[in-house]
């Protein structure tokens, strides 16, 4: 008790001694190093174990290669021996063919008992060599039937080729052999149909190669399986187009505008492909070319589909841009197919054309309704200064609205211009050019419907609806004539040069590709005649409205009335030793001289426009004088007192008029060709009612002169202080460009006239574009 009492004291020494630092760390430190070294003889135990594992391994390893070199090489001995085997028995036929031949030979010499010894011989000789052709055969079919299971292609062709160079009844159709033959070929035909089979299901597999492809193909080529080989390599082709597309399509969202592109791509590259490995396999046979064309043109067929499927919706600019990528794509490709002998861009052409044709009309919708919505926004969309200051310039003198719509018609223009591609333009540039001119058009009909209205015009009620802002003064009138002009003029014709160039130079490069249409052809004269037809609308409205607000009162009681010239002296003549025109001449002297120099403000730079606008608003008064059944009514009634002063008096106001076109320096043929109408209707009138025009008028030369000294007066102020001859000047604008010819007259156009408010020369397209001449 006291021995083990004195251990657990060492072991566990009373609290109140202190353990040395020492003593513990030897206790512990011995125990740590006692479990490292188990640890260290354990991990050198897992070494051994694995050292004789990986050699083991490895062993196994080394052993299964020489044992796979071994199968290797006893396949190959075995290959050897089969030859060998071959080569044996072909020579045992030879020799015995050679047998029976030399036995023919001495039976022939023998006598009669050796003779029929000998026959009895050569038919045992015979049977055995019919028995041993019998086991070549089942041979050679066992061989056949190995190799077909082991999927050698090669060898099995390379058999059955050798076999019937040596015995070309094989390839026979016909059943000239004996029966045995016969069994033979026909078991022959059934493993060269398994070989076919093989060669079929090899062609089908998905993920079958081009190299792979070709050496199946060759095979078939070799088996006399020519059409079904070239049918397979469509399919083939095929195949692999629908797995790229079906790759694709998801992707078409992410591309808008140029998934049409790498579409036609993927697809024209794989009929090009097709067809040159067709040429190269296959050759010139007409037969496979067909074929490949038939191919072709539904794979197109699949092709547009799929594009309009997938295309973004047609009303919008990124459609017209698809679609111009698309076409420009697809005859790209054709243009290079052709040099491969195919000619596919007329079936493209005929089946695009409906596509392009509804996203051409879809845009131009969406176009005009943007040109004629007034109250849009034109943020984000800037132009260029070349295309927004020839506009801005009107800005002082109209409404906002009214330079915003024909910035905003020129930015819509361009923007669909920008869209097209060059071979888009050959093929539909005069749809585009003509849907251009109806959307100018349609533009100018919505200013029209900006002019003051007019009541008695029941064919113009449409021009009654309401809009966003109105052209009450002349300086707003003439704004809106000056914008479409200078639309008409400078900008249009810029925006779609672009266009004309396209054009242009494919007539210039004559080449078939690069030709347009025969229903794509266009002159610049033509589509330039459309825009003028346009402007002469406009143009035409502007000067009746004008003339009619001039004629009649508020209250609809016209200031030019036929009373004036019945008694010949009233409130609107004045006719005394200075004789003057009358009222209403005077005023019309005023207010085209007073519009005169509101245009010279507004229309600035525009003298051509300023001049032709003035004749043809004196062209209108004559015109309504002349046309005016009411007017004629009242002189040509037989109660009407009609006096000789009062013909003197229309006479007159007639020269006063033409005078007035021919110093203020636009043009006066038209203006004096009506005038002298009026004259001469006059004249009879007033003859009709016994009054002499020989004895009752002056020469012609008076109211000429007294046209010209009224003129005078009234510049004057109506001081009469200078009557004299008036010099040859223009007197209401001054331009050193016009001068009036007395030539011919030619007729006056009426409201709905196509006479030309452009300028008909028109030799090209950077020549400028101006207010028609009346006279041209």
């Amino acid at each position: 008790m006291r021995m083990e009492s004195s251990e657990e004291e060492d072991d566990f020494p009373c609290i109140e001694s202190v353990t040395p630092q020492s003593k513990i760390d030897s206790i512990y430190q011995s125990k740590t190093e006692k479990g490292i070294r188990k640890i260290c003889f354990e991990l050198l135990d897992l070494k051994d174990a694995v050292e004789n594992l990986c050699g083991n391994t490895r062993t196994k390893c080394l052993a299964f290669l020489r044992l796979s070199e071994e199968v290797v090489e006893t396949e190959h001995e075995l290959n050897e021996l089969r030859k060998h085997i071959s080569a044996q028995g072909i020579l045992v036929q030879d020799l015995m063919n050679g047998v029976c031949r030399e036995l023919d030979e001495w039976s022939r010499t023998s006598g009669d008992v050796q003779e029929a010894n000998e026959s009895s011989r050569s038919s045992d000789y015979g049977d055995t060599f019919v028995n041993d052709m019998e086991d070549e055969n089942m041979l050679f079919l066992e061989n056949i039937d190995v190799l077909l299971a082991e999927h050698k292609i090669e060898e099995v062709i390379e058999a059955i080729d050798a076999k019937e160079r040596s015995h070309p009844e094989l390839k026979s159709s016909g059943d000239t052999s004996p029966t045995e033959p016969s069994s033979f070929k026909s078991a022959l035909s059934k493993r060269k149909k398994m070989l076919e089979n093989q060669l079929v299901e090899i062609t089908e597999r998905p993920s079958i190669g081009i190299v792979e492809l070709k050496k199946a193909l060759s095979a078939l080529l070799k088996l006399g399986k020519g059409s079904l080989a070239h049918q397979l390599l469509v399919n083939s082709y095929r195949s692999r187009l629908r797995k790229s597309i079906e790759a694709f399509l998801p992707l078409c969202p992410c591309y808008p505008e140029t998934y049409s592109a790498t579409l036609s791509n993927l697809v024209f590259s794989t009929i090009s492909l097709a067809t040159k490995e067709s040429g190269a396999m296959f050759g010139d046979n007409p037969v496979y070319s067909n074929r490949i064309i038939q191919w072709a043109e539904r794979e197109i067929e699949y092709f547009v589909r799929l594009v309009k499927e997938h295309a973004p919706p047609s009303d919008g600019a990124p459609a017209l841009h698809a679609a111009s990528v698309c076409v420009q794509a697809s005859l790209n490709h054709c243009n290079a197919l052709e040099k491969q002998g195919l000619k596919l861009s007329k079936l493209l052409l005929v089946l695009l054309h409906p596509y392009m044709e509804e996203v051409l009309e879809l845009n131009y919708i969406r176009a005009r309704k943007a040109v004629l919505d007034f109250a849009s926004s034109d943020e984000g969309k800037p132009l260029s200064p070349r295309f927004a200051s020839p506009l801005s310039t009107f800005a002082t003198t109209s409404d906002t609205l009214l330079v915003e719509s024909g910035m905003r018609f020129i930015y819509i223009v361009k923007e669909i211009v920008e869209k097209l591609t060059q071979l888009v333009i050959l093929h539909f540039g005069a749809n585009i050019l003509t849907r251009i001119s109806h959307l100018f058009d349609k533009y100018v009909d919505s200013l029209i419907k900006a002019l003051p209205g007019l009541s008695e015009d029941d064919n113009l009620t449409e021009l009654k609806e309401p809009v966003p802002f109105r052209a009450e003064t002349d300086s707003q009138q003439l704004a809106l004539l000056g914008t479409a002009f200078t639309i008409a003029e400078e900008l249009l014709p810029m925006v779609v040069s672009r266009i004309w160039n396209v054009l242009n130079e494919s007539k210039e490069v004559g080449s078939e590709n690069m030709m347009p249409a025969a229903n794509n052809t266009v002159e610049l004269k033509d589509w330039r005649r459309q825009l003028q037809h346009s402007l002469d609308k406009l143009r035409d409205n502007f000067c009746r409205q004008y003339v009619v607000n001039f004629i009649y009162s508020r209250d609809g009681d016209a200031r030019l009335d036929a009373q004036i010239y019945l008694s010949g002296v009233g409130q609107d003549t004045i006719w005394d030793a200075d004789p003057l025109p009358s009222l209403p001449f005077q005023a019309l002297f005023g207010k085209l001289q007073q519009l005169a120099t509101v245009a010279g403000d507004v229309l600035l730079g525009r003298e051509k426009i300023q001049k032709v606008l003035l004749a043809r608003l004196t062209e209108t008064v004559v015109m309504w004088l002349s046309d005016e059944q009411e007017f004629w009514s009242v002189l040509e009634d037989e109660s009407a007192p009609l006096q000789p002063l009062g013909l003197q008096q229309l006479i007159l106001d007639m020269h006063f008029t033409v005078e007035i076109a021919r110093f203020a320096g636009y043009p006066s043929r038209h203006v004096h060709q009506i005038s002298s109408d009026i004259i001469a209707r006059a004249v009879r009138t007033f003859s009709a009612r016994g009054i002499d025009p020989q004895s009752a008028l002056p020469e012609d030369e008076w109211f000429t002169e007294t046209a010209k000294g009224a003129i005078n007066k009234l510049l004057l102020g109506g001081s009469g202080s200078d009557t004299s001859e008036i010099d040859d000047e223009h007197i209401i604008m001054h331009d050193e460009g016009m001068s009036d010819s007395d030539g011919s007259p030619s007729s006056l156009s009426s409201a709905d006239s196509s006479e030309s408010f452009a300028s008909a020369e028109m030799g090209d397209l950077d020549s400028p574009l101006y207010l028609s001449d009346p006279e041209s």
